[in-house]
């Protein structure tokens, strides 16, 4: 049988195919996700489930003049491979290939860029007004959105909005009862409500009470009911809504059965599905730290509770959801809420650790702000992805946290610089303290075998001298010290560095700055946050106050939006590295 995709490049080619012909289409772009990503790597079981889905609205909508755009983005590799970019699409997520989310820089079918949840119907919605402002009234706007994602604030908001105006928008439920982690809450409860009573979806229709023009739910996987229905809502007017049932995986055994691990399973046996073993890492991972010393804790603490917004694998709060339920809140895809969840429960005597993604902590900014600094409730927030992320990219890099969090009055931050750190301020801060704290931390593995040690008590505020040195201070921040502890190892002059961890951004060791400013002249500051603002910015803020006039150098992440790629190419780039430390260290000492 003659492979169709070899001779499909873009959607025109697509549309020259008979409909009968799409279901071995379907087959074959399945397989070529599987057969790269199984040896690439990447986000696998949300692409699976909507290649009928792609296929559907490529062949029927006039892509890319009618716009489409995916929520999150995680489930668009077929729509990547229709678009253009099939012969490139084993650099997806490389280091200078394609990227693993929708972008309007790589694609003009790519109609806006994503990576974070819920925001497709606002920016269709969008572009729907702006279309009907310009009198393009005949154009379509699609977006595609998950049913965890549409239980988020943001998504609701734009429903609200949507549903009382004129706008040619449609919008895709993908309903496969899982993001992530397993979906949560009371609209996914509806949601498999209306999948089993067709009477529902009917008459107490949430979506037909906005205003929208409801169809479904349909099969997902069976391309003549999806292009009938899609041929349907092209010839109707206004907002409208269709609930589509799909399975994430669907067509790899092994992504079907276990949803969660295939979300993103490493490298695989593309015939069986099996998981390629890895050499085991004696190391821990730096989630897993956090996910055992909390359990260890709550043990003890009987007021610690733990909230995650719908993060409860990648977060390692799994680990205290099995040992405390009943004390463990996956709120969904809403970290307003849990920020906020957090502040209501700090006012009655319990002990929140609320930990989010630092990239997804700035979604809920004005909650930090309004509802715990201001009121000075001593929330724990744990900031998990600190720094570069790596693959993920720009979207995902939690490079803004020390920058964004710092004005805050009232806040506490800190970065361990390893796993035992981690674990000793995990400890200090459910001890209790008088200010909220935001304690980073990096995603991967730490370097410390032996990490689970007795627990010992952080002096707010203090930093402490890994090594001494006679000419040049270097003042690191959370987990590059390795990086920095690494060069002075390798430099020639190493006697002539010293090497400090000032923990915490916020408030600084002052007490120890002024030693240090009054032994050394020069002065290097590394952080893994952005640069401006972040904590070199603290440094030469205390530098001025004081009336200092050291030399002092602020290496950080530049101001531009850094890429996706391997970690350690991308650290090498930015010349955080620790060969390129070294150079620096030994010109400057």
């Amino acid at each position: 049988m003659k492979n169709l995709l070899n001779n499909i490049s873009n959607p025109e080619d697509l549309r020259k195919l008979n409909p009968e012909q799409l279901p071995q289409l379907a087959k074959e772009l399945r397989e070529f996700i599987i057969d790269i990503v199984s040896t690439k790597e990447g986000h696998l079981g949300a692409s699976l489930g909507v290649i009928e889905l792609t296929i559907a609205i490529h062949y029927l909508f006039n892509t890319p003049k009618d716009v489409l755009v995916w929520d999150v983005g995680h489930q668009a590799y077929g729509h990547k491979i229709l678009t253009g970019r099939k012969n490139i699409f084993h650099t997806n997520r490389q280091f200078g290939g394609i990227a693993g989310f929708p972008s309007r820089n790589e694609s003009n079918y790519d109609a806006f860029g994503v990576g974070h949840s819920s925001t497709s119907i606002s920016a269709a919605l969008g572009m729907a007004i702006a279309s009907n402002l310009k009198g393009a009234t005949e154009k379509h706007h699609i977006a595609v959105i998950g049913d965890a994602s549409i239980a988020s604030g943001m998504a609701f908001e734009a429903l609200n909005h949507a549903g009382v105006s004129k706008a040619n928008l449609l919008i895709i439920l993908n309903d496969n009862a899982i993001g992530i982690d397993p979906a949560v809450g009371a609209v996914k409860e509806y949601l498999t409500k209306v999948k089993s009573d067709k009477r529902l979806a009917a008459q107490n229709n949430i979506i037909k009470a906005l205003n929208f023009n409801y169809s479904g739910p349909i099969d997902g996987h069976h391309l003549p009911k999806i292009l009938s229905e899609l041929k349907r809502l092209q010839t109707v007017k206004g907002p409208k809504f269709l609930h589509v049932i799909t399975t994430k995986g669907k067509g790899l055994q092994k992504a079907e059965e276990d949803q969660v691990t295939y979300h993103a399973p490493g490298k695989f046996d593309k015939i069986s599905g099996e998981r390629q073993k890895n050499i085991e890492n004696l190391y821990t991972k730096y989630q897993d730290v956090f996910g055992k010393t909390i359990v260890e804790l709550a043990k003890q603490n009987k007021k610690i509770v733990a909230i995650t917004p719908a993060m409860l694998t990648g977060s390692s709060l799994k680990l205290m959801f099995e040992k405390f339920p009943e004390r463990t809140f996956d709120v969904g895809i809403a970290e307003q809420h849990a920020v906020t969840l957090a502040a209501g429960m700090v006012t009655q005597g319990l002990m929140p650790i609320c930990n989010i993604y630092s990239s997804f902590l700035q979604r809920a900014y004005d909650q930090i702000i309004h509802d715990v600094a201001l009121q000075n409730l001593p929330v724990v927030f744990c900031l998990d992805r600190a720094g570069l992320v790596g693959e993920d990219g720009a979207t995902h890099h939690g490079v803004f946290d020390l920058a964004y969090l710092r004005c805050i009055p009232n806040l506490i931050i800190c970065a361990p610089r390893d796993e035992i750190e981690l674990r000793n301020i995990l400890y200090t801060a459910q001890l209790g303290l008088e200010n909220p704290i935001a304690i980073r931390y990096p995603r991967g593995y730490g370097n410390t075998l032996y990490w689970q040690k007795p627990f010992q008590k952080i002096q707010i505020s203090t930093g402490i001298c890994l090594k001494e040195g006679d000419n040049l201070a270097v003042l690191s921040i959370g987990s590059i010290a390795k990086n920095v502890t690494e060069a002075i190892g390798l430099s020639k002059n190493r006697n002539d560095i010293a090497h400090f961890d000032m923990r915490f951004v916020k408030p600084l060791d002052e007490k120890l700055l002024h030693k240090i400013f009054k032994k050394y002249t020069t002065i290097i500051t590394i952080e893994d946050g952005v640069a401006i603002g972040g904590f070199g910015t603290a440094i030469l803020e205390f530098s001025a106050k004081h009336h200092y006039k050291n030399n002092i150098e602020i290496l950080g992440i530049p101001d531009r939006f850094i890429e996706h790629g391997n970690t350690n190419r991308l650290l090498h780039k930015l010349g955080l590295d620790a060969n390129s430390l070294k150079k620096l260290f030994e010109f400057y000492s």
